[in-house]
């Protein structure tokens, strides 16, 4: 396995309905590297995102879709999704701000 940077943890957010009612509880979610851990998600939403404290990530493993065109199958690429919960003094994060 290649050393995963933090900066290459965060691929994008999720922004759906279910994920911005969940902010309200302080819980962003965010798609991630396939092959990053539940720390290295911490320490990236801590370092990228100035003034958060993590307190639980969860995450999910989502495997790819079967495609067809015409007689030929093939597959989506892998995802992992996490949902990062805040500690109640931490700052939000601003790039959901205006959302």
């Amino acid at each position: 396995m290649a050393d995963i940077k933090y900066y290459d943890v965060i691929l994008k957010p999720v922004i759906t309905e279910k994920s911005m009612n969940a902010m309200a509880e302080k819980k962003y979610t965010f798609l991630v590297h396939p092959s990053a851990t539940k720390n290295q998600i911490k320490e990236a939403v801590e370092k990228m995102f100035e003034g958060t404290k993590v307190a639980k990530v969860n995450t999910m493993n989502n495997d790819g879709k079967t495609k067809r065109r015409g007689m030929t199958f093939g597959k989506t690429a892998k995802t992992k999704k996490a949902i990062v919960q805040l500690t109640e003094e931490s700052a939000d994060i601003e790039i959901f701000a205006g959302l």
